[in-house]
């Protein structure tokens, strides 16, 4: 009689169950990492959707940068979005100005910017300040096409 050896029933079964369990947490993980969390701002409304209503004009001209909100909504930041021949670099006015301080409706903003010398055109894109379900305050970085382009 030939002798076999295997997997005995019990540890097969449990075997089975973690394997199950393995697989189930993963695909729980990447379904919640295709989801995005929401926040809101203005009593519910979708930040993203609110990115529409923003309303601002721009100018830069001798190393001054001067923005003016001319909408409801105030403005949080901006990140600005340097172009230039084979490339570009993105930085956020908050850490760029000393003074900036947010912009709210009818707020003028005028502050000296440096941007690198070989720089050819700016595009503003405005972030604002939200509140996720939590009740945590979160920032929103608009699109681009939200964005305001200056060329230099």
């Amino acid at each position: 009689m030939v002798n076999k050896k295997g997997v005995s029933p019990i540890i097969a079964t449990i075997l089975l169950i973690v394997l199950t369990l393995v697989i189930a947490s993963i695909v729980f993980f990447w379904l919640k990492g295709l989801t995005k969390e929401a926040t809101t701002k203005f009593e519910g409304t979708n930040i993203e959707l609110v990115c529409d209503d923003v309303q601002f004009d721009a100018s830069y001209s001798g190393g001054t940068l001067t923005i003016s909100n001319l909408g409801n909504v105030p403005i949080y930041d901006f990140n600005i979005k340097s172009e230039f021949a084979g490339g570009h670099d993105t930085f956020d006015l908050e850490t760029m100005a000393e003074n900036w301080d947010g912009l709210n409706q009818g707020g003028v903003f005028s502050n000296f910017i440096e941007v690198p010398e070989e720089t050819s055109k700016i595009t503003l894109i405005p972030i604002l300040l939200g509140v996720n379900k939590e009740g945590e305050e979160k920032t929103q970085a608009c699109e681009d096409r939200q964005g305001k382009e200056i060329f230099i």
